[in-house]
């Protein structure tokens, strides 16, 4: 009797065990909690924990196996838990939690919980690298491996992994040093990642996040000052930098050809002194000038803007032409926004050129002008300023305008989304927003189908659009009940739109059709 009880316990755990859950490694990092008290305690007591809710035991199998091996990479940063909702015991947990698992191929929810409180729904990639890097910087953007479209760029994690590339690749190789957060990083990463695919097979083009202090040694040999930094090199050897930053995928493609070091570039004279009949302005004396000059038309412009370039001529001639009239109607002048921030901002330029004009001290709005003859015209008989239009969220149409308060609570809500994320200023939106707004007007009747938009130039938008790795815009993302599913990279047309969502909603027609046959 003495050897029975070992053996009776040893097929009682079997028993309550079920046997995936057995011979799967579960950590033991990872807490199962069924208690409404022990979560809120546990969101009490830590301040970066992910949890996962599944419809049963069986359908957390897989998720359970990769969150074990998240745990221990992430002890002492954060914490992992599991939720049963399947258990009668955690039924109302779940739903106190607000965690739906009634559709049928919903199977688990991640969400995550930050100081206490809720913060997010974990929609990205369900990989143990996008975890931990979630885990251990939640609100900072995601992976750029996480890109359906970046599949084609060799993601490089170490400087192992770095020197073990540059030793066993005999094509060409070109590598960006980057750090997340770098706004011109995201620009260039899509044309980037465009270009890596076009060349596969001919050029390696890899991307290394080297903004972490363990990667000083690596900076420091290949003279990484800034972000993006571009090095080229072939079988191993390190040969130049590649320094046209604002290239496209063409571009790249087509300098990869015949790759050749940064010729030196000669500066150029900034426009306030060239000499010429426009006034430049700073932030020093802009509101003396308005006062003395009763009628002042002022470009904004940045040194690098193609049209601002392209404008600056007819400006000048409409500025000499104002200056030889013996009662003259006024004046041009000009202010390099990229220098004077202070006048920037103060009258939110966001977008260059930009024009104002000022009638004895007083701002008024301006027509778009692009000639010597539009300008003339308007400095001599200034219409009265026309009122503003509204924008695309003050209009009265079908897409939903959502903010990073009510986004994911208004997607769960609906089984198709399609979200263009977008900036006000960006010409490509503006072409786009007329087809947008038809493909929701024809969607507006099915209250399973919604497209919405994201402005992320709000500030109470920018952490989201960073969560939701937009890096340029429009960027189209579709999501299924809240989740994000694939970036939409069709046509930016109405009908490639309503192609796309149709396709959606006939795919479910056609699984209904599939289950009542079996019926």
């Amino acid at each position: 009797m003495a050897r029975a009880g070992p053996a009776w316990l040893l097929l009682a755990i079997w028993v309550v065990l079920p046997s995936w859950l057995s011979s799967a490694k579960v950590s033991s990092l990872i807490e199962r909690i069924s208690d409404p008290k022990d979560l809120k305690k546990l969101l009490r007591t830590r301040n970066n924990v992910l949890v996962l809710y599944s419809k049963s035991e069986a359908a957390a199998e897989n998720h359970l196996r990769l969150l074990s091996t998240v745990a221990q990479a992430v002890k002492g940063q954060g914490t992992i838990c599991w939720v049963d909702c399947g258990d009668a015991e955690s039924r109302k947990l779940c739903k106190k939690m607000k965690v739906d698992l009634s559709p049928k191929d919903k199977k688990v929810e991640l969400f995550h919980y930050q100081d206490g409180a809720f913060h997010t729904e974990y929609n990205r990639a369900v990989t143990f690298k996008s975890i931990v890097a979630f885990l251990k910087d939640p609100k900072g953007p995601p992976l750029w491996e996480e890109d359906p479209g970046a599949k084609d760029v060799v993601h490089i994690d170490s400087e192992k992994d770095f020197r073990r590339l540059l030793k066993k690749e005999e094509k060409p190789l070109l590598v960006m040093f980057y750090a997340p957060w770098c706004s011109m990083c995201k620009r260039m990463m899509p044309h980037f990642q465009k270009a890596a695919t076009q060349l596969r097979g001919h050029a390696v083009l890899a991307g290394m996040n080297v903004h972490s202090s363990e990667f000083e040694n690596i900076k420091e040999e290949y003279s990484v000052r800034g972000y993006p930094t571009i090095c080229y090199f072939e079988k191993g050897r390190f040969l130049f930098q590649y320094d046209n930053y604002g290239s496209t995928a063409e571009d790249i493609v087509e300098w990869l050809k015949n790759p050749q070091p940064p010729q030196p570039q000669v500066p150029e004279t900034p426009w306030a002194d060239e000499g010429g009949s426009v006034y430049h302005l700073t932030d020093e004396d802009f509101d003396q000038f308005v006062k003395e000059h009763s009628s002042v038309l002022v470009m904004f412009h940045a040194p690098w803007c193609g049209h601002c370039k392209k404008m600056k001529p007819e400006f000048e001639k409409a500025a000499e032409a104002l200056h030889g009239e013996a009662d003259s109607s006024g004046v041009l002048a000009a202010v390099d926004a990229t220098v004077n921030k202070a006048l920037a901002e103060r009258f939110h330029i966001s977008e260059f050129p930009t024009l104002k004009y000022f009638k004895n001290g007083e701002k008024h709005a301006v027509p778009a002008l692009r000639t010597k003859k539009k300008f003339l015209e308007w400095m001599q008989n200034p219409e009265a300023p026309p009122p503003p239009e509204p924008t695309w969220e003050e209009q009265q149409t079908s897409v939903l305008h959502l903010v990073g308060d009510n986004f994911r609570e208004t997607l769960k809500k609906k089984k198709h989304t399609l979200v263009m994320f977008y900036a006000p200023w960006c010409p490509h939106c503006k072409k786009v927003i007329p087809h947008f707004t038809a493909a929701a007007d024809v969607f507006k009747d099915d209250r399973k189908i919604a497209c919405a938009a994201v402005d992320c130039v709000k500030d109470k938008n920018q952490d989201l659009c960073q969560q939701e790795a937009v890096k340029g815009y429009p960027t189209f993302h579709y999501y299924h009940y809240g989740k994000f599913t694939e970036k939409y990279d069709s046509d930016r047309t109405e009908l490639g739109f309503t192609n796309y969502i149709r396709a959606l909603r006939e795919g479910d027609h056609e699984r209904l059709g599939k289950k009542k046959e079996e019926l």
